[in-house]
């Protein structure tokens, strides 16, 4: 099978992505953006130093020889001009260049305008995503606003808006305190359904062929 990597069209890919590779001891990071038109050099650049699109049995010989494994979370909406990336790496050798964080730090990831954080989870810690308080404290001040001056059909638009944002448990228990806020200073209309975030594809596959040939997408199904 040739090497890939997913690219997330969708901002939901992109952070299922990192969810799901962070329980797997990707947990060391650096991000940057780059034009789209570099993109693809770029993936091909960090596979040939990195392998980011190892396969399995590929990672777990470079874990028994003691180097890090890497994989490359890629956000490239359709026309977009430019693509924010994100590398996670395991422990290990092989980094020595790249000045890595670490998403268990005190300085919280933040991605696409949203936090990384830990939660407790039926005995076990789980990982999930949630919006930055600066974000959060605009929506409580503006909720505020609405709700003195009794414009309530901007109120159930405000909270619909944030409803429709990506389901993750930190998401979502942000959005229903907002929607407590809302009829505790009044409105009395429906609250919006929050939905689950389903479990859903990483983005479309990119093939890195060898050097010197072309990358190309398949798009999963």
């Amino acid at each position: 099978m040739p090497a890939s990597t997913p690219i997330a069209r969708s901002k939901s890919a992109a952070l299922a992505r990192i969810l799901d590779s962070i329980p797997k001891g990707y947990h060391r990071y650096t991000s940057g953006t780059v034009p789209a038109s570099k993109a693809i050099s770029l993936a091909k650049k960090f596979h040939e130093r990195y392998a980011i699109a190892a396969s399995s049995s590929k990672r777990i010989t470079r874990k028994k020889a003691g180097l890090a494994n890497a994989l490359l979370v890629m956000f490239w909406p359709e026309n977009a001009e430019r693509v924010e990336w994100l590398m996670l790496v395991t422990n290990g050798k092989g980094f020595e260049n790249e000045q890595l964080q670490d998403i268990t730090s005190k300085s919280r990831l933040t991605w696409l305008g949203y936090e990384f954080v830990r939660r407790a989870e039926r005995g076990r810690t789980a990982w999930t995503c949630r919006r930055p308080q600066s974000e959060m404290t605009e929506h409580y001040e503006l909720l505020a606003s609405l709700c003195s001056t009794r414009k309530y059909a901007a109120v159930e638009a405000l909270l619909q808006r944030l409803a429709n944002q990506p389901g993750y448990h930190g998401v979502r228990e942000q959005t229903w305190q907002l929607g407590q806020e809302a009829i505790r200073r009044g409105y009395q209309g429906e609250l919006p359904f929050l939905f689950f975030m389903q479990k859903i594809s990483h983005g479309d596959r990119l093939v890195i062929n060898s050097a010197g040939s072309t990358s190309q997408y398949i798009a999963l199904t």
